[in-house]
């Protein structure tokens, strides 16, 4: 029983950081206002427990975006059309870039932070890596020259820096970038917007 009280707290010490972060990252005006001082006062729990659990405010940043991103990906991988393995490549690259930007929209002041975090550049990450080989090679099914550069083109229309400017804009809500967000793709990989289907439908990343 000694040794079951430390993983027990553990645990919800773990759940009340991620959910403390998650409010702050909801009524920000900007990212920087999340600080580790911030989260641990909102958590109700010391600094000290914060760093030794997360080491830095990037480590607490990956294991929020995880927590948000792990199900979208579940889906990519392993999930039915339209995210998931066997969906035409079009319309699969659709549905990945939606999804995408679906999340940052809705998650925004998070997905900045963590694109900003470290080297100042989200083209370093995994995650961006990660997107960037599955939009390349289903870019490549198609025949479209240069999957490697279109596939780097189309993700930067859903980096969160861009979505957070233009989230602030007048008449750019989350259902007009969506739109804007399909005809691009539309446009890009060489077909009229419907081609494969309508837009696709909010994932569950959401």
């Amino acid at each position: 029983m000694t040794e079951r009280r430390p993983r027990v707290d553990a645990a919800r010490n773990r759940e009340a950081v991620l959910a403390a972060a998650d409010r702050l990252f909801s009524r920000c005006a900007s990212s920087d206002e999340v600080t580790m001082a911030a989260v641990a006062t909102e958590a109700g729990v010391g600094k000290a427990t914060l760093f030794r659990g997360y080491g830095d405010r990037t480590g607490l940043l990956r294991a929020l975006w995880q927590a948000h991103l792990g199900p979208l990906w579940a889906e990519i991988d392993d999930g039915p059309p339209p995210l998931g393995p066997g969906t035409p490549p079009r319309r699969r690259v659709a549905a990945l870039l939606d999804a995408m930007l679906c999340f940052k929209f809705d998650h925004r002041q998070l997905a900045a932070a963590l694109e900003s975090a470290g080297s100042g550049s989200p083209y370093g990450t995994e995650q961006y890596a990660r997107a960037h080989r599955l939009v390349r090679d289903e870019i490549a099914r198609l025949a479209v020259p240069g999957a490697d550069f279109t596939a780097h083109a189309l993700l930067s229309a859903v980096r969160a820096d861009l979505v957070v400017h233009l989230a602030a804009q007048p008449g750019n809500d989350r259902e007009a970038l969506r739109d804007a967000l399909a005809q691009l793709v539309a446009t890009t990989l060489g077909a009229p917007p419907g081609a494969d289907g309508e837009r696709p439908a909010p994932s569950g990343a959401e």
